[in-house]
This record gives structure tokens, sequence and C-alpha cells, in this order.
């Protein structure tokens, strides 16, 4: 199965449409930083380097890199690209995780900021086809981009693009598998071809190998939407937008027991207190914070005492912690913690795709335990074995799901585990031996 049939899997029938029309957006900020793209195509992976953009799907690895691996494969010996085979650029937009919602924010209210970004990623990687991966539980988003890419498709700026890569460049929108684990890459690379999403074993890496065995670059939804900007305005006004050593902007999905929960883009590396206290508008009821499930649940856990950590992907590594997607999930007194991991955990065991034994095993046993433990009807080895999982299973999946569920879940007892040992049924057999 090829892109188009998959896009033409989308029998949307909007009563409503999303997004801002193609116009607007020109007039508006658009088409500047790709005017700026087309007029010196070499400057745009050096721009973003300088930039230092990182990925800001949750890995916060420079994005330079990633494009620099793309954009040297396909090369002919003179150094020419090749206009023989194809390269994909795949703007990741499956965001399924529980306390994420930034993706579908931007996809829906400003779709030509994706776009934009995306052709001049696709310029200055070589791409000639662009796939918009969006998870079919954002309908608004999916049919927000359907017609944003429906304005550029007889757009100059695109057909000059066309020239100066030497072929078409086709646009897509495809519904993704809906699955949380369609969201790895090179999961998404199986969806997109008409599989299950199961992800792949790597090398080859995608950049080498992805899809269809072409040169692949897939990116998060957010980091796109940054490109157009930087081209626009330049390196050092995107790194001056930072405080401190920080650098560009962050959109922090803020949502737990917090008075106004919503979507946040603030300067990389403010502190996580004033997240909270000024633009979250402080706790529910005046409750004391207790805890903050940080980057989503597959991450790791900080506490009151780390209210001062400024946030940066490099300075929450710091607190043994990390900034993930940006999904701050904000706990008050009052909440169990183990209650809550326990649903986080049952959540991955659910969405396991079952390719790896001690994933599809593990995340559905340490569900089991935990229920057990939160029920009260646990024990010490139930604990002590929860706790080995811990230490054996990370590393031993192909993807981050199992050690997303393994950092939560030691993370949780490293913090709180009075609330794990309190609710034990303590064996008290006396040994007679």
């Amino acid at each position: 199965m090829n892109i188009k049939d998959q896009a033409n899997r989308l029998l949307l029938h909007p009563e409503r449409r999303f997004g801002a029309d193609l116009d607007t957006w020109m007039v508006d900020v658009g088409g500047e930083g790709l005017e700026n793209a087309l007029q010196d195509p070499d400057s745009i992976i050096p721009t973003i380097k300088n930039a230092e953009l990182l990925g800001l799907g949750g890995s916060g690895f420079p994005t330079h890199i990633k494009w620099s691996y793309v954009s040297e494969e396909g090369l002919n010996e003179d150094g020419s690209r090749s206009t023989d085979i194809d390269k994909y650029l795949i703007c990741n937009g499956n965001e399924d995780e529980p306390g994420t919602f930034k993706d579908r924010i931007l996809l829906k209210e400003t779709p030509h900021q994706v776009i934009e970004g995306a052709l001049i990623t696709a310029l200055g990687v070589g791409a000639n086809q662009i796939v918009f991966y969006i998870n079919p539980e954002q309908k608004g988003s999916l049919e927000a981009m359907e017609e944003a890419t429906e304005q550029w498709s007889d757009s100059t700026l695109l057909q000059r693009i066309s020239t100066e890569l030497g072929r078409p460049l086709e646009l897509f929108v495809v519904a993704s598998s809906g699955h949380y684990i369609g969201g790895e890459e090179t999961a998404a690379l199986e969806s997109i071809e008409g599989n299950f999403p199961f992800p792949r074993g790597k090398p080859p890496y995608p950049a080498k190998a992805g899809l269809f065995g072409m040169p692949t670059l897939i990116n998060n939804i957010e980091t796109i939407a940054n490109v157009s900007h930087i081209m626009r305005n330049g390196a050092e006004w995107f790194k001056s937008l930072g405080r401190g050593s920080s650098h560009g902007t962050k959109i922090f999905s803020l949502s737990g027991d917090v008075l106004r929960p919503g979507a946040y883009e603030l300067p990389m590396g403010t502190p996580l207190q004033e997240l909270i206290d000024i633009h979250g508008g402080g706790m529910l009821l005046n409750r004391k914070l207790k805890a903050v499930f940080m980057g989503g649940p597959s991450n790791t856990i900080l506490t009151p005492k780390d209210l001062d950590v400024p946030l940066d992907f490099y300075k929450v590594q710091e607190r043994r912690s990390s900034l993930g997607t940006g999904a701050m999930i904000v706990v008050s007194e009052g909440t169990g913690v183990v209650r809550r991991v326990t649903e986080y955990i049952s959540f991955f065991a659910k969405s396991s795709c079952g390719q790896c034994p001690s994933c599809k095993t593990g995340t559905y046993y340490a569900a089991q335990l935990l229920t057990k433990i939160d029920s009260g009807s646990g024990s010490q080895a139930d604990l002590d074995t929860l706790i080995n999982l811990t230490k054996i299973l990370p590393g031993s999946g192909r993807c981050h799901l199992l050690d997303g569920a393994m950092k939560l879940l030691d993370s949780s007892l490293y913090h709180f585990m009075d609330e794990y040992e309190q609710p034990l049924l303590i064996d008290k057999t006396v040994d007679n031996r």
C-alpha cells in the first residue's frame, strides 16, 4: 500500500473547517522564512544548527544532526542530489500519551505554520515527499491539515521548491493507526506502509532505510513548527527567547490539580514553579503540591523540592528526570501516588504491541502487582518483585514503551516508597527452622 492509498482512507466530511486561511497566514508572518530558505537552501541546516533547535517530541536530540544524516543520503558522486530516489519527511503528530496535547493544538489552530516549517525542512534535506502523520482521534487536526495542504497545492512557493528539488514535492495527510505505540518513529514507518505498527529493530536507522526503504527524516510537529520562524528571524533571535543558558521556547501541556490547565508556550528555562503558580494559577483549593509527573507518565516524578528547576532538557536531567514532551501532570496532597502509577502502568500494558515478550508480560505483571498493593492485598514479596522488574526489564524492548513504564515505576518507588509499604500485608510467619 502506498502513501496515496493511506491518505485516501480518510473519509472525512466535516461540517466545519478549522485553521487559518493561507492568504491570512502569508499576510501575518508566513512566507518570509520559506522565501529566505529558497534564496539560500544551503543555509537551512547551518541555521538550524546555530539556533540549537532540539527535538521537542521528547528526545531533546539536536535537530540538525538528524537533518544532516538524511541530507547526505542519495548524493551523486559530484555531491549533487540524486533525483532517482525518493526521500521522505514524516511530521509526527500521533500524540497519544496521557497529559500531552500540544501537537493537536498546533495542527488544528496553526496548520500553515506547521506546513511551512515542513516545506523548509524538506528543502533543507532534499525530501520530495512530506507525510503529516496524525492521530485519527484528533479529527479537528486532520480536517485542518487536509484543508491547509489543499490550499498549498497551487502555491507558487510550492512550485519553486519542486524546481529547486528537481522533481515535484508532494504533501500527504495520513491517519496513524491510533495506537499509542504508533508514535514510535519506526512504528510510524510500518503504519504508513499499511502494516501494524510494530517497532523495527535498529540499525538500519530511518535516515538510511526508512519509509519504503528510502532515506527518511522523522520530526515531531512542535519541532517543525519552529522552523519557519527561525528562518525568518535568524538563529540568534531564537536562542535569545530562552532564559539563562536555555534557547528557544517550549509548549508545556499543564494538567492535573491546577486552576488553569492548558497549553502554555514559554521560554525554555522557565522555572517549574512559575509554570504552576503564575500560568497555571496555582493549586486547586489551595492544596499543597505533592508531585509532578514530568514529560508525561512515561517519565519520572519531581517533588516540591524541585520547584526551582528550570524547564530545560539539560537542567531537568540534573534532577534525575526528563523534560520529555513537556507534559506536566500536577498532583496535590491527598492523591495516592500508587493508584496513579497503577493507572499509568495499566495504560502501558494495554498499549504494548506484544512484539517483545519482556514488554508485554513485564508491563502486565507490573500492573497486576501494583493493583494488588494499591488494593491492600499485596505482600512484601510483591513489592520486592516490582523493584526487581525496574532493574531487569529496561533495555529489553525495541522501543521506549517498556523503558518509560519502568522509569516511572522506579521514580515513584524512589520518592514514595512509604506509600508502597503502608498497605502491605507483611508475612509474620515464624521461621521455626
